[in-house]
């Protein structure tokens, strides 16, 4: 099975930027995520600037590359260093629940075919788990 979920291994391969919609379906996807986080006390703090915009654009440009679109997000600010970047904040079990809740409602409000949000749903999932710089004390 081909990313785009399809098992014709005679037709070009998509990726999954291509099969669900290209840059209106991820920019769909990150403005529904920060709908959510733009009121998200736990979350909102850690966006200094004002406006998400910025921040929505820098994700979306993220997401559409690491998907296979185009490599805008890498010609503007090079490798994602995605630890490296989100390690000035404070990212423990609360802020990845929250974050993924967001994401979560914004890949549901997509209504893409399962096979498409299940594995989109899976990378999302691992990159927050990932995204974990704090461990909390169990005691």
């Amino acid at each position: 099975m081909n990313p785009a979920g399809e098992s014709d291994t005679s037709r070009p391969t998509k990726t999954l930027f291509e099969a669900i919609g290209g840059e209106p379906t991820f920019r769909k996807l990150v403005d529904e995520f920060y709908a959510g986080v733009a009121t998200d006390p736990l979350l909102r703090p850690m966006y200094p600037e004002e406006d998400l915009g910025p921040a929505a654009d820098r994700l979306t440009l993220f997401l559409m590359q690491y998907w296979g679109g185009p490599n805008t997000y890498s010609a503007q600010r090079g490798h994602p260093r995605l630890r490296m970047r989100h390690a000035p904040f404070r990212i423990g079990a609360a802020e990845r629940d929250a974050w993924l809740r967001h994401m979560r409602r914004a890949v549901d409000r997509l209504d893409l075919p399962q096979e498409h949000a299940t594995v989109l749903w899976d990378y999302l999932e691992r990159a927050a788990y990932f995204m974990v710089n704090v461990m909390e004390d169990p005691a």
